[in-house]
């Protein structure tokens, strides 16, 4: 990875949500350029980082704090939907804290070879692991109405009937610049409008490639059963998509139920997080440094002593 390291967003926020002591436990569940990690290890805590890129963790194994004995950072190349699973299998008993910054990083958005952003002209990939079915290959084989129905369902784009139907007309495709010009075509883009239409098609793509609703659902539930007595969770997500997810989680973790016949009696006196925050956001400052955080929603909540709940 090149160029200067990315300021993470809510950085400030998200250290004071998790509160790391000298000699806790952390996992950074998103490791990227290691902005949370380097701010946790200052604080004295030992990070265990997680990130499906290998350009991420092949950048991290240059830090020196992988080298000293023991590690105070250690690198998982895994999903961070595995997050449990990785620690039982490294003995790592207690988790003080977890943080998960949700979406595509800064770094993958930069690189124009990874396909993740129309700024600029590159293969149509958006694969954080590297592997498996590219955007080209998925855009390019399967049907129009499940790449409308992807459109839809994680991009929110009302017209995507239409921008499906111009994609499949348009195959094949190669570029990230053919993919936003039909978008743009299909929906009347004007230069001076506010949003580029693509953004939609190229979230939506993006999100069903690494399947990364799903990864959060399952990391949400993996950090539940990892975290110990007062541990905390911060969350930091993007677009109200993720929001909802986390959102929700957090409220039928915490809250009590209302009274509903579908809901078992004890459940609403045994929640396994507490002290859940509001939606906390960036002030304009941070808006202004860093455009990126425009849209970013920070929640975070404290671990109480009772068993996890069985994952659905």
């Amino acid at each position: 990875m090149t160029g200067a390291p990315h300021i993470p967003v809510l950085l400030d926020e998200v250290i004071a949500a998790l509160d790391p002591q000298p000699g806790d436990v952390v996992i950074d569940a998103t490791f990227g350029a290691g902005g949370y990690t380097r701010a946790l290890l200052e604080r004295g805590a030992t990070v265990h980082a997680f990130d499906r890129d290998p350009d991420a963790i092949a950048a991290g194994e240059a830090w020196p704090e992988t080298k000293v004995d023991p590690p105070r950072l250690v690198l998982h190349p895994h999903r961070f939907s595995e997050m449990a699973e990785v620690m039982t299998a490294a003995g790592v008993a207690r988790i003080d804290g977890v943080v998960m910054d949700i979406g595509v990083s800064s770094m993958q958005l930069d690189q124009a070879h990874r396909g993740f952003a129309f700024s600029s002209d590159g293969p149509l990939d958006m694969r954080m692991s590297q592997d498996g079915e590219s955007a080209a290959d998925f855009l390019n084989t399967a049907d129009e109405k499940s790449i409308a129905d992807v459109l839809y369902l994680y991009g929110e784009e009302r017209q995507s009937r239409r921008v499906a139907r111009a994609i499949v007309a348009a195959r094949p495709l190669k570029t990230t610049g053919e993919l936003a010009r039909i978008v743009r075509k299909a929906l009347g883009y004007k230069p001076h409008d506010k949003k580029d239409p693509a953004t939609r098609t190229f979230q939506a793509v993006r999100i069903h490639i690494n399947g990364e609703l799903d990864e959060l659902s399952h990391g949400l539930s993996a950090a539940e059963r990892l975290l110990c007595e007062g541990g905390r969770l911060a969350v930091v997500s993007f677009h109200s998509l993720e929001d909802r997810i986390v959102k929700r989680f957090l409220r039928e973790a915490s809250s009590t139920p209302s009274a509903s016949r579908h809901v078992p009696l004890a459940a609403q006196d045994d929640p396994v997080f507490l002290q859940v925050s509001k939606a906390i956001k960036p002030g304009q400052a941070e808006i202004e440094r860093n455009p990126r955080a425009r849209s970013s929603v920070l929640r975070h909540a404290t671990r109480t002593a009772l068993p996890a709940r069985e994952a659905a």
